[in-house]
């Protein structure tokens, strides 16, 4: 029998050579920005094909179901560093965030927040906004 091959998009393969970037995910942080919510913090490494490394801050906000303890996923933001500052900024998120950094959170939350509720582009720019003032506040 044959094998099926991999779609690319399915994968990522690069050659490894004097740089070496591994991908990864790391979850920063979950907090409650307000009651019946939760957003989750988590950094992106990717690597491009000359092994460089692509840096994404993730900002996912959920909503507690009203029945049960689960929780529904409103929004998905991922924020892909722009400049060697924001790539540099991202990267040191891996320690956690700084007081600068977090303090800008809430205005991502409420961003999201009206996004979810008005998926509009003028909302969707907000989001954008807000996303890379947390990256370099």
């Amino acid at each position: 029998m044959g094998t099926i091959p991999t779609p690319p998009s399915r994968a990522s393969v690069v050659k490894v050579g004097a740089k070496k970037c591994r991908p990864f995910i790391l979850d920063v942080m979950v907090y409650a920005p307000e009651s019946g919510y939760k957003a989750v913090i988590s950094i992106e490494r990717g690597c491009t094909a000359a092994n460089d490394s692509i840096w994404k801050f993730v900002f996912d906000l959920y909503k507690k179901q009203a029945t049960g303890t689960g929780f529904d996923q409103l929004v998905h933001v991922s924020y892909k560093g722009l400049n060697p500052q924001e790539n540099a900024a991202i990267a040191g998120m891996t320690d956690g965030l700084s007081d600068d950094q977090a303090n800008k959170l809430p205005d991502l939350h409420g961003a999201a927040k009206s996004f979810s509720d008005n998926p509009s582009q003028a909302n969707q720019a907000a989001v954008t906004q807000a996303a890379q003032a947390v990256v370099t506040p």
